[in-house]
């Protein structure tokens, strides 16, 4: 879900996909290239590394296309069964591939692991399996692993006296402490909707546990009106209420860099954001990011049913495969690099944190050692971790979803109206 504008601010993406790549046509083109398409953001930096690499020794070369992180859902549906569909595509698993498969437009991963064991060996299980579709491996995992931490401007929380808080009492009353302080307390990228949903993953998870989603996931409409639905919403409300978010966060985005620039700044103090936030900081404001920039689990929720160390965000990003690539081999030596030794320290040196097999031993190479142990330390941990909702659903819930948080945080929906949309939405 990183969602930050590639190649400086608005770019368009060409009939041609070459963006920003340098080359045209698409996985049905016949132009000798495999297209790779990626969401455009600042870890766009690795995957053009490792572009570079495949192309030293390979001759059919690879070209990088990107697009902007907030039409990327969008335009990927609209080119994915024309011309212009790349061979190899980003993704995030679960239900954002589930109707490509059930198309027959991705081919299933089977004969490259059979002929290279380690394209499923090298990565943890957990993670891996996000991308099996009816049994059969459609993605190879490409980034780094992402759960959602709350992030904040120490030297914002220490003018205020307040400390990372670790229950949903002390989230609140920071909250007090830096409106008296005169600062936001928390920034919120609310006009691109998936930074609010990320509030309700956690307090759900934090007052029912997993269980509640994973019903509602398989249909079950009856879990969205129980009494623990219920009182997460009244949660989320008494918090929005108190002033939490200021009063203009619907007209901030995370994905030009404003709501970051507000913790970066001194403007806000925390920000609740995948852990690739730490790599748009180091971009965008390296000094923060080096000096100023702390981070630290969701609060607990006391009475809660949530397990403290369960977590919520993305396992991973994945690679999968057009069928209709007409470059299959060189797809599958480009797939093997996504578990060497140099994705993985490439991947470190933003910040991110792959979820290979050999990741841990490369933890110190880190751009941030204490960083990289710290979300280590926390999946692996982890009772749970809950994929982001807009990515469990299917891609045709994603709107409904991001729609619904958006309203009821800015008072047009209420909690029965909040139930109801949600209950509407499809789940295949």
């Amino acid at each position: 879900m990183p969602r930050v504008l590639a190649c400086g601010a608005t770019l368009a993406l060409a009939a041609s996909l070459a963006a920003c790549g340098n080359g045209s046509g698409g996985g049905s083109s016949n132009d000798g290239k495999i297209h790779v398409l990626v969401y455009g953001d600042a870890s766009n930096k690795v995957e053009k590394q490792i572009v570079d690499t495949f192309n030293k020794t390979s001759k059919v070369k690879a070209v990088l296309d990107t697009i902007p992180g907030a039409d990327y859902q969008q335009k990927l549906q609209t080119i994915i069964n024309t011309p212009q569909a790349p061979d190899v595509f980003f993704n995030w698993g679960g239900g954002s591939i589930q109707p490509f498969v059930k198309a027959g437009l991705l081919m299933p991963l089977d004969d490259f692991v059979k002929k290279d064991p380690n394209l499923d060996d090298k990565f943890l299980p957990s993670v891996y399996n996000s991308a099996v579709v009816d049994g059969k491996p459609y993605g190879i995992p490409m980034r780094g692993t992402q759960p959602v931490l709350l992030f904040n401007n120490k030297n914002v929380l220490d003018k205020a006296h307040v400390k990372q808080p670790q229950t949903w009492d002390q989230l609140v009353d920071a909250v007090k402490k830096l409106k008296s302080a005169g600062v936001t307390p928390i920034a919120l990228g609310g006009g691109d909707q998936w930074p609010t949903l990320m509030w309700f993953e956690y307090v759900y998870d934090r007052v029912a546990g997993p269980e509640l989603f994973q019903k509602a996931l398989g249909g079950d409409k009856d879990a969205w009106a129980s009494a623990d639905s219920k009182k997460a919403l009244g949660m989320l409300k008494e918090l929005v209420d108190t002033g939490a978010f200021g009063k203009n966060y619907d007209s901030v985005k995370y994905t030009n860099g404003a709501s970051p620039a507000l913790v970066a700044q001194g403007k806000a103090g925390f920000e609740l954001m995948g852990s690739w936030y730490y790599a748009q900081q180091q971009q965008d404001a390296k000094d923060f990011a080096a000096k100023g920039l702390g981070y630290g689990t969701f609060p607990t929720i006391p009475g809660g049913k949530g397990d403290p160390t369960d977590v919520v965000g993305n396992t991973n990003n994945f690679y999968s495969v057009l069928k209709k690539t007409k470059h299959p081999e060189a797809v599958a030596d480009f797939l093997k690099l996504m578990y060497s030794d140099e994705f993985v320290k490439a991947q470190m040196a933003i910040g991110n944190l792959p979820t290979t097999t050999n990741t841990q031993k490369f933890l110190d190479t880190s751009a941030s050692p204490e960083y990289s142990r710290f979300q280590y330390d926390l999946v692996a941990k982890a009772k749970s971790f809950q994929l982001s909702w807009d990515q469990a659903f299917p891609p045709s819930a994603m709107t409904p979803i991001h729609q619904a948080v958006q309203q009821f945080f800015n008072g047009q929906l209420d909690a029965d109206g909040f139930i109801k949309a949600m209950q509407a939405l499809p789940t295949e």
